[in-house]
């Protein structure tokens, strides 16, 4: 028999969804066990069973049947040597490729805008997983241009803004598994070793935003900025690229307030604490 479990305190039950037309032909399995997952996130993202049994309505039973086949898929978790449950990994699966789409869409206007001011090749890249992908991109209006490559992985986070603006607000031991396969070296201004890149992206995380000085291809400077979400996480980074004939102090300068304008606002629309898009960038020492 299954246990009705009457709303504790501090805990409200979340009130009955209003039912559409549409919904007379929905499964109503698939339906409670995303309604289960909304509950784990709005929860804070952990809950007990029974926590989860009050806020959703239903009862026991049949929350830890749902559980069971979501963990077994990996949308949801245990919690080791806790009685929670979480919001699994598969879950951040879906995110990074809803974001594939999603990103580009909202930023398109920024690349332009970005385009527009400095009349440089724009990118933005997104993290997924270990990886940066970039997603989406405008070409330069000069006759010289950067040659954009293709979108796609990023193979060489060490050596890009892109990579650099996001590996800096990674933890350490993420960072390094971005460029566990090696640092390859592309030109003689690429960093190579671990201690060397770690201070580097000191300097772009007191500076926020990173260069590329020819680190990637010769003749070639880059200005990037990461992409956070409501978390404060980073999802992503815009550059702007230009060949070193156009690279005056004063045209870099353009390209990294345009680019850490356009990443702020971004950032706001993915809903990122405001003290994470306020502060101003530093000048990098030259």
């Amino acid at each position: 028999m299954d246990a009705t479990i009457l709303p504790g305190p501090g805990i409200k039950a979340r009130p009955p969804r209003p039912r559409t037309d549409g919904e007379r032909h929905s499964i109503q399995s698939v339906d409670r066990a995303l309604f289960l997952l909304e509950t784990i996130a709005e929860a804070g993202g952990e809950a007990t069973l029974t926590d989860l049994s009050v806020r959703t309505g239903l009862n026991i039973s049949t929350c830890h049947h749902l559980l069971a086949t979501l963990i077994q898929r990996g949308f949801a978790a245990k919690v080791p040597g806790r009685r929670l449950y979480a919001l699994g990994a598969r879950i951040l699966y879906l995110g990074h490729a809803c974001l594939q789409v999603d990103l580009p869409r909202r930023a398109q206007p920024y690349l332009e805008a970005i385009n527009a001011a400095t009349g440089e090749t724009v990118h933005i890249a997104a993290l997924q997983g270990d990886q940066v992908v970039t997603v989406a991109r405008r070409e330069a209006r000069h006759a010289v241009r950067v040659d954009s490559g293709r979108i796609g992985k990023i193979d060489a986070p060490h050596a890009t803004s892109l990579g650099k603006a996001i590996m800096a607000w990674l933890p350490e031991d993420e960072m390094q598994r971005m460029v566990a396969h090696g640092m390859k070296r592309f030109t003689e201004h690429t960093i190579t070793d671990i201690p060397t890149l770690i201070e580097d992206l000191r300097h772009v995380r007191r500076n926020g935003y990173a260069i590329d000085r020819e680190e990637f291809l010769p003749g070639v400077i880059c200005v990037g900025a990461a992409i956070r979400d409501q978390a404060g996480t980073v999802i992503g980074a815009i550059s702007a690229s230009t060949p070193s004939m156009r690279a005056s102090d004063e045209h870099i300068a353009r390209m990294r307030d345009e680019v850490v304008a356009a990443t702020r606002a971004l950032s706001a629309q993915f809903g990122a604490p405001a003290a994470q898009t306020t502060d101003q960038p530093q000048a990098a020492a030259s």
